[in-house]
């Protein structure tokens, strides 16, 4: 399973991408909401976690766009 972690805390995100790993996925990490909308959209994920409070663009802001629904 292929993931993206949008986070922009780089202790909190080497966090959950290590553990991630370990668990057996296969994840990519964006440190702002703009780099995670383009990643999400030019890669195929199976699912988008997304911190709320990002930098450029909020994850709610993001999680719409992914949506088509902004």
């Amino acid at each position: 399973m292929r993931l993206l972690l949008v986070e922009d805390d780089p202790v909190i995100s080497s966090f959950v991408v290590k553990g991630l790993k370990e668990a057996g996925f296969a994840v990519d990490r964006a440190a702002d909401g703009e780099d995670g909308l383009h990643l999400a959209v030019a890669e195929p994920y199976d699912a988008v976690i997304v911190d709320l409070m990002l930098p450029k663009l909020d994850g709610l802001s993001l999680i719409a766009s992914l949506r088509g629904t902004k």
